[in-house]
């Protein structure tokens, strides 16, 4: 697949079948970094293998951790106790936020003598805000290029957490997530507590509480005042829960429960279900707003729709999306069968994610003939009358979500054309395997 320069999708008509999953990135990439600090080997099964968590155990290893692969995605991992035994090295991060975001926050508590960097798009998404709060903290961070932006230098810093640090909150939930798994390696190391504030509205809310859940069954439980405050305990440390099994990717669920409002279904999703820990599984509550029917299990859901292929449209919506900005591009997808304007509000975090992915979803969704408007941090598409559907070749911007969000688009009276499939490896190298297993055109 990577290889492959685009991917002809023809025209679809129904979809139907069961999906397994392949393990959730952001859990992987955070447990992976938690058992790694732990002390005590930790089996972790159904890791997800992809670009992203290629990095992550590639700069482990790098760092000194002891990593045995025991499965296709199973791995041991021998935890180094809460400081790592090299302290230094250049790591390439590519283009992975859930591996350079925690990193930059673990080695700067730690110190040494480190470099990091990644693809030029990594080099344009902004740390600022949590080298900012790293800074107050004593640590010894600083811009290789663009001040406010990788790559980063981490120096040997004095840690000191006398007063909480501060950190904003309204660009990426990924800062906060970094400073909490990095914050007991400063408690264990010192034995004094370590107070967190968020300053101005908190962004991407489930993914802290996924963050927060990890951290409990790896022994640390922090206390949480509403979402202002949060306080990691003076006796923190990182312990082991021996083995634990990594749940599917919800966001990657989102393609398919899709699938199956469009396709006609009834489409079975394996690896999530009502038991998730991941607040993108609120996207089924989107679905069935729009006029599909869905059956949750623990670790399942089923979703059947209507067959847009025969002119059968979902209902329009207009909803706030904060708290699912990575789901939310797969409604964006569906709003060209919807049987009105759909509206998707309060997606700003668009703006820094793998790629401007506001400006990406307005021009490619206009390629297919539906008229779109924007802003700062919304987003409007008029469907498209399959009168003037257009056959289009859709650029993916190496965004692995802009590749899967649009082959939803089969589902015109057109075919459509993805350039760059091979972008989905990020966190679904078999996507489009798995994709064409379940339509019939």
């Amino acid at each position: 697949m990577s290889t492959q320069t685009s991917l002809r999708l023809p025209a679809a008509r129904t979809a139907r079948g069961d999906v397994r999953l392949p393990g959730s990135k952001s859990i992987s990439n955070r447990v992976l970094l938690l058992a790694a600090l732990a002390r005590g080997t930790t089996r972790l099964g159904g890791l997800l293998d992809s670009d992203d968590t290629r990095v992550m155990l590639a700069a482990l290893r790098q760092l000194g951790v002891a990593i045995d692969s025991t499965g296709p995605t199973q791995v041991d991992v021998h935890g180094a106790g809460g400081r790592f035994p090299q302290a230094q090295g250049d790591f390439f991060l590519g283009n992975a936020g859930t591996a350079f975001r925690p990193l930059t926050a673990a080695l700067a508590v730690m110190g040494g003598d480190y470099r990091l960097s990644g693809v030029p798009r990594m080099h344009e998404r902004p740390i600022g805000d949590l080298v900012d709060a790293l800074r107050q903290a004593g640590a010894q961070v600083q811009y290789q290029g663009s001040e406010g932006y990788p790559p980063l230098a981490i120096g040997q810093g004095r840690i000191r957490v006398d007063a909480p640090l501060r950190i904003k909150g309204s660009v990426s939930s990924q800062f906060l997530t970094a400073l909490l798994l990095a914050a007991p390696i400063h408690a264990a190391l010192a034995g004094e507590a370590v107070a967190i504030e968020v300053e101005g509205e908190l962004i991407s809310k489930p993914y802290i509480l996924i963050t927060l859940n990890l951290m409990e069954r790896f022994g640390v439980t922090v206390q949480r005042e509403g979402w202002r405050r949060f306080v990691i305990p003076a006796d923190a440390s990182y312990r082991s829960p021996g083995a634990m099994t990594i749940e599917g990717d919800a966001s990657s669920a989102s393609y398919f429960m899709a699938l199956g409002a469009i396709g006609g279904g009834p489409v079975r999703i394996h690896g999530v279900g009502s038991a998730s820990i991941q607040g993108d599984m609120a996207f089924a509550d989107t679905l069935e707003a729009m006029g599909a029917r869905v059956v949750r299990h623990p670790d399942s859901v089923a979703v059947s729709g209507v067959q847009v292929a025969q002119g059968a449209k979902l209902k329009a919506f207009d909803q706030d999306f904060n708290l699912i900005p990575d789901a939310a591009m797969t409604a964006a997808a569906l709003a060209m069968f919807a049987d009105g304007p759909c509206t998707l509000r309060n997606i700003g975090s668009w703006r820094v994610k793998e790629t401007d992915r506001i400006h990406a979803m307005h021009t490619e969704l206009a390629k297919l003939g539906a008229e779109v408007e924007s802003g700062p941090d919304w987003l409007r598409v008029r469907p498209v009358e399959f009168s003037r559907w257009r056959e289009a070749s859709i650029a993916t911007y190496d965004d692995h979500r802009m590749a899967m969000c649009f082959s939803l688009a089969a589902f015109g009276p057109r075919a459509v054309t993805i350039l760059d499939p091979g972008c989905v490896a990020k966190t679904f190298p078999d996507y489009f395997t798995v994709f064409e297993g379940l339509i019939q055109s």
